[in-house]
């Protein structure tokens, strides 16, 4: 296949090919990775502990967090061998070792069955689940990235996240049926279905990934004998302050946990809405992102990523207790109005600027290691989210105060790590992270 200088227009539809084996392999990634986010708030709290009440709910949402444990440790393993042996080998072992992790989830006896032995298990699958994750985006984004234009890389990595919430989509339509099915099949077979169900997207995924060639920029490093033995090593030495500036810009991701996941728990517990209809807010709000990430990824590709990134750290503040409050209202109309406009039009737009904002902080030879080290020690915020505002009274009555605090810090300091990079939108690919 016919190559070009990196950083410029590759093989004719490379990008877009790029683009779019991102959009479906993160589509699978965090359909497996969301549909245990809702489980833990619905199901895991009656089915892997001895009683459903509050300490069940905390111990839930804490096996929901374990993956983020994980991921700083599959980060270093994984963009080791990213940055060494190539990003699509890393990116079809992510997606197997995902699929493998979450079918394993859907086999596993209960509490009754099998006793504290069933949360041990289900916490070494989620272990597994969050070794993938680690891997996914950051691979993705990397590859695409460099597949991309300079001109448009925005609005190109803009779909590997957009994926995400392609994932996001498909795992809550796949349990608004489950969580509507009587109680002794729910909590039974009924849940088991959609963790099943990640096989046969997996095997979707696999055969759309294992086309796709090494990005020009990479494929030129190997070439020239430029990849670097230990990545971790020169990343440490070369970009620690900018592994310092991603691991606080990605404290916004979990805004994302808050809205998908503790928001479910506190408008089922405090508000009395319906978990069907949470569940379908959720559906209507990253239904709309899809439309609005890669325009925002355009905006960006335009004014700069600094400016798009920051506006949607803080309208993400101003919204959350907007939304907390409307799901205490009972306005199901205004409900969703305002989980558009808080996730689609707000959080959406740092959702789909950090891939390109993040990775264009690190040179060709350790941006996979940058992006999955710092993504991943950031995202232990979102991970732990619901279990610490849950433990802090946020799935009480009066809660949103301290879920409406605990968001706004987050962004406010995302926001002011951003401020403290360089804008590098306008920059060639061959010369990003080489500045000093």
């Amino acid at each position: 296949m016919p190559s070009a200088t990196p950083g410029t227009e590759t093989t004719a539809g490379t990008p877009k090919k790029a683009a779019l084996a991102s959009f479906l392999g993160s589509a699978v990634e965090y359909y497996d990775f969301f549909i245990f986010g809702s489980a833990a708030a619905l199901i895991f709290p009656h089915v892997f502990f001895p009683s459903a009440d509050a300490n069940a709910a905390i111990m839930s949402f804490a096996t929901f967090g374990f993956a983020y444990v994980a991921r700083p440790v599959g980060a270093v393993i994984l963009g080791h061998f990213g940055d060494r042996i190539g990003r699509q080998k890393v990116l079809m072992f992510t997606l197997v070792l995902m699929g493998a992790a979450t079918f394993v989830i859907g086999c596993l006896p209960d509490f009754k069955t099998i006793g504290w032995w069933a949360p041990v298990l289900l916490v070494f699958a989620r272990l597994c689940q969050g070794l993938s994750a680690a891997g996914e985006q950051a691979g993705a984004s990397s590859m695409t990235l460099e597949h991309a234009p300079d001109n448009r890389r925005s609005f190109f990595t803009s779909w590997t996240l957009t994926g995400t919430q392609g994932g996001q989509i498909l795992a809550a339509l796949v349990f608004i049926p489950v969580v509507a099915l009587p109680d002794d099949i729910k909590y039974g077979i009924g849940w088991r279905i959609p963790f099943w169900l990640s096989a046969v997207v997996v095997l979707v995924a696999f055969f759309i990934r294992r086309t796709l060639h090494e990005p020009p920029a990479f494929a030129e490093a190997k070439k020239n004998n430029e990849i670097s033995k230990l990545p971790v090593a020169d990343l440490l030495r070369l970009h620690w302050r900018d592994v310092l500036r991603v691991v606080c810009c990605a404290f916004i991701a979990a805004v994302s946990t808050v809205f998908g996941t503790l928001a479910i728990k506190y408008a089922q517990d405090v508000a009395g809405v319906n978990s069907t209809i949470t569940l379908w807010l959720v559906v209507a709000a990253n239904v709309v992102a899809l439309g609005t990430q890669p325009l925002f990824g355009m905006l960006s590709d335009k004014i700069g990523r600094k400016p798009v990134f920051i506006y949607g750290a803080l309208s993400s503040a101003i919204m959350t207790p907007v939304f907390l409050l409307t799901l205490e209202g009972g306005n199901v109309p205004l409900m969703f109005l305002v989980s558009v406009v808080f996730f689609s039009f707000g959080y959406a737009a740092a959702n789909a600027v950090w891939p390109s904002f993040y990775g264009e902080m690190f040179s060709t030879k350790v941006r996979f290691s940058g992006l999955a080290i710092g993504t991943q020690l950031g995202f232990l915020m979102a991970g732990f989210a619901p279990a610490i505002v849950t433990a802090l009274g946020g799935t009480k009555p009066g809660g949103w105060v301290q879920i409406s605090i605990f968001t706004a810090v987050i962004c406010v300091i995302a926001a002011v790590s951003a401020m403290t990079a360089r804008e590098s939108a306008k920059t060639p690919t061959t010369q990003l992270g080489l500045y000093k």
